[in-house]
């Protein structure tokens, strides 16, 4: 390897990309805050942030496990891409869509929209966070980053 190619390798920041599914129920969500807290094993960051970090979590495998599916049958697939300088969290559905003019506050500013206190909850936690519809068709898309 030429020594320019060795400078740009040691330059290139590592992204650890970490993938689950689990069943749109309740009981599967602690799943999901392992994998994080297995995560910060790998990438060290603040008990406080980890703890934070699965709140947001957990609001956000929440809404899709309460609200996708109506009851019926799917999952939910969450990703976890951890650098040196941040997390990217990303959860995804099949299920019915989301409508993110919901969860956000009213016109006058004065109180949430059902369902928004968990939005907002993430909100208050992540430094970025993008909500749309799934990027491959029907569904919700929850996209969260933290700058560790």
């Amino acid at each position: 390897m030429s020594e320019r190619a060795a400078a740009m390798v040691q330059g290139a920041e590592e992204t650890r990309t970490v993938r689950l599914t689990i069943p749109a129920k309740p009981e599967y969500i602690s799943l999901s805050r392992l994998a994080l807290t297995g995560l910060a094993r790998v990438r060290p960051f603040p008990e406080g942030t980890l703890a934070d970090l699965k709140l947001a979590l957990t609001e956000a495998c929440s809404n899709s496990v309460r609200h996708a599916y109506s009851g019926g049958e799917g999952h939910v697939e969450i990703s976890f891409e951890i650098s040196e300088d941040r997390l990217v969290v990303e959860v995804v559905d099949n299920g019915i869509g989301f409508d993110p003019e919901r969860a956000s506050v009213n016109g006058d500013g004065a109180e949430l929209a059902e369902g928004g206190l968990g939005i907002a909850i993430i909100r208050s936690i992540a430094d970025e966070v993008e909500i749309g519809k799934h990027p491959r068709g029907r569904g919700s898309r929850l996209r969260f980053v933290k700058r560790l």
